[in-house]
């Protein structure tokens, strides 16, 4: 079984760790990572977007989607049982100038 309710308890298989050795790799920022390339385009294509964007956590997903989805000075509700609170409550305020209203 694959956990996948935190990239931080999701442990790779051996066919992954595998895959990963054998990967061909570059710098992802300079968009010289060809694995990287090939998996935005493919996944792109399936749905028939322009272009698709990859992240390697959730963090890192909800930190985006929070910085392109908000200004600085909002307020973002959230139930109290949210991960994003709980795991990720000051990176809103320091990477989006957010804060989170928590409903109970």
């Amino acid at each position: 079984m694959i956990d996948l309710r935190s990239d931080t308890v999701t442990m790779p298989s051996e066919g992954m760790r595998m895959a990963m050795v054998r990967a061909c790799v570059g710098d992802d920022q300079y968009g010289e990572d060809p694995t990287v390339n090939e998996l935005q385009t493919r996944l792109a294509t399936e749905p028939g977007k322009d272009s698709v964007l990859f992240v390697a956590s959730g963090t890192m997903a909800n930190r985006i989607a929070l910085k392109v989805l908000t200004a600085p000075g909002d307020e973002v509700i959230v139930g109290h049982l949210a991960h994003i609170v709980w795991h990720e409550a000051g990176a809103a305020s320091a990477n989006s100038g957010i804060q989170f209203g928590v409903q109970f």
